[in-house]
C-alpha cells in the first residue's frame, strides 16, 4: 500500500477515535467541571450562614418596626396632648380677659363707694352745721317748749326729723359704702390672682406639651433611621443569600451534569467495546469505519430522556433539524437560519432536540406549539426534572427547552450557537411545563 495511502488511513482511524460519530460532533462533550464535596459543603455552609443572619435581621427588623409603631403611636398621642394645651392655654387666656374685665369693674363700684363715702361725709358735715346753728337744743325738748306758737313748733318737729333721718342715712350709707369698697376690691384682687395662675399653669403645660411632642418626633426620626439602615443591611445580606443559593445551585448542578457526563461516557466505552469485540470475532454486527455513532438509549424514563438530551450537548443548531433518530441536515427559512447556514448544518433545533430526547417516550411533532399540548401541563411552581419549558406569548410558542432540575436545562438556543446547558431564563417563559412521564 502507497506511503500516502497508507497515511490517510491512520489519519482516518484517528479521526474515528476521535470523534466516534461520523461528522456530526464528538461522541462525547469534554467533561464539565466536577466540584468537590468541599467546595459544596463550603457554598451550602455559607448559605446557611446566609440565611441564618437574614433571619436574625428579618427579626431585628420586626422588633425595630414594631417600636416604631409605638412610637408613632406615642407621637400621635403627643400632639394630641399639644392640641390639648393649647385649647386650655386659649380658655385661661380667655379667663384671664375675663378676670381683667371683672377688675376693672370691681375697680369702678370701688370708686362710686369712695364717691358715696365722700357724699355721707358731706352729708355728715351738713348735719353738724345745722345742728350747731340750732343751737344746743335742736333734737331735745326745749326747742319744743320754746316755740312761740303751734305752728312754730310743728315746724320745729318736722325739720328735726328731718334732720335726724338724714343723719341716720348718712351713717348707713357711709358704712355700707366702706364694707362695698372693701368687698370689691378683695374681689378684684382675687380674680386677677386667679387668672394670673390659670394662665401660667395653661403655659406651662403647653411649654411641655411642646417639648414631649418635639421629643417624641425626634425619637420617631431616629427610628425610622435605624430602620432604614437595618432595611438596608438585610436586603443587602438578601443579595448575598440569593448569591450564595446561586452559587450552590450551580455547583449542584455542575456535579449533576459531570455525573451525567460520567453516564454517558460509560455507555459510549461500553458501546465500543461492544463493536470493538464483535469487529475482532468477526461478527457481522459491527459498523463500517467512519460510519454514524450509536445513539443514546431510547429509554422511557426521565432519566434516559435527559442523557438523550445530554449526549448531544455542543451540537450545532440548524433550523428544522433533528429527529427520532438523531441530527438532520437544517432547512431554509428564508431569514435568520438562512444567514447563518443552516441549511448546510447538521444538527437539532428546539423542538428537534426534544423530539430526539423523548423518542423512547412517544413520538413528538416537530413544532413547539404543538410539544406544549402534547402532556400534561403543570404549574412552574411545581415544575420538576424532566419537564419540557415553553417560551413564547400571545403570538405563539417559539422554544423550547428540557428541565435538568436545579434551576438548570438543556436546549437548542439559535442560529449560530450550539445545544447547550442554560440557567432556567423566566423572562417570556409559559406559566405551565409540559410532562410527559410521570
Amino acid at each position: 500500500m502507497p506511503s500516502g495511502r497508507r497515511g490517510l488511513t491512520v489519519s482516518t482511524l484517528a479521526l474515528v477515535i476521535l470523534f466516534g460519530a461520523g461528522g456530526t460532533g464528538l461522541a462525547a462533550p469534554p467533561p464539565p467541571p466536577n466540584p468537590s464535596d468541599s467546595e459544596l459543603n463550603s457554598s451550602k455552609a455559607q448559605a446557611n450562614a446566609k440565611a441564618g443572619e437574614v433571619g436574625r435581621l428579618t427579626n431585628q427588623l420586626a422588633q425595630a418596626e414594631q417600636k416604631l409603631s409605638q412610637l408613632q403611636d406615642d407621637v400621635e398621642l403627643k400632639q394630641e396632648e399639644a392640641n390639648k394645651a393649647l385649647v386650655d392655654l386659649r380658655s385661661a387666656q380667655d379667663a384671664a380677659a375675663q378676670a381683667e374685665n371683672d377688675a376693672k369693674a370691681a375697680r369702678t363700684q370701688a370708686d362710686a363707694a369712695a364717691a358715696a363715702i365722700e357724699k355721707a361725709r358731706n352729708d355728715l358735715k351738713t348735719f353738724a352745721a345745722a345742728s350747731f346753728q340750732q343751737g344746743s337744743t335742736v333734737g331735745s325738748l326745749s326747742a319744743y317748749l320754746s316755740a312761740d306758737s303751734p305752728k312754730d313748733m310743728l315746724a320745729r318737729a318736722q325739720l328735726l326729723d328731718a334732720v335726724g333721718g338724714d343723719r341716720l342715712n348718712a351713717l348707713d350709707r357711709l358704712q355700707q359704702a366702706q364694707t362695698d369698697k372693701a368687698n370689691k376690691d378683695s374681689a378684684a384682687r382675687k380674680a386677677a390672682e386667679i387668672a394670673q395662675q390659670k394662665q401660667d399653669a395653661a403655659r406651662q403645660a403647653k411649654d411641655g406639651a411642646d417639648a414631649a411632642q418635639t421629643a417624641a418626633v425626634r425619637a420617631q426620626d431616629s427610628q425610622e433611621s435605624q430602620n432604614s439602615a437595618l432595611q438596608a443591611n438585610k436586603s443587602s445580606v438578601e443579595q448575598q443569600l440569593y448569591a450564595a443559593q446561586a452559587k450552590v445551585n450551580g455547583l449542584q448542578g455542575q456535579r449533576q451534569r459531570y455525573q451525567d457526563w460520567l453516564a454517558q461516557k460509560q455507555r459510549e466505552d461500553d458501546e465500543r467495546a461492544r463493536q470493538a469485540a464483535l469487529g475482532s470475532s468477526g461478527g457481522g454486527g459491527g459498523r463500517p469505519s467512519g460510519g454514524p455513532a450509536p445513539s443514546a438509549p431510547a429509554g422511557a424514563s426521565i432519566e434516559a430522556v435527559i442523557a438523550r438530551a445530554l449526549s448531544k450537548l455542543g451540537m450545532p443548531y440548524a433550523w428544522g433539524g433533528g429527529n427520532a433518530s438523531g441530527a438532520t441536515r437544517g432547512i431554509r427559512d428564508g431569514g435568520v437560519a438562512d444567514r447563518y447556514g443552516d441549511y448546510n448544518k447538521i444538527g437539532f433545533d428546539c423542538s428537534g432536540l426534544m423530539i430526539y430526547a423523548f423518542a423512547g417516550v412517544t413520538s413528538l411533532p416537530h413544532y413547539s406549539g404543538y410539544q406544549y399540548t402534547s402532556g400534561r401541563r403543570v404549574p412552574l411552581s411545581q415544575m420538576r426534572r424532566g419537564d419540557m419549558l415553553f417560551y413564547g406569548g400571545a403570538g405563539g410558542i417559539h422554544h423550547v427547552a428540557l428541565y435538568l432540575g436545579g434551576g438548570q436545562m438543556v436546549e437548542a438556543p439559535q442560529s449560530g450557537l450550539r445545544v447547550r446547558v442554560a440557567p432556567v431564563r423566566y423572562g417570556g417563559i409559559m406559566p405551565y411545563a409540559t410532562r410527559l412521564i410521570g
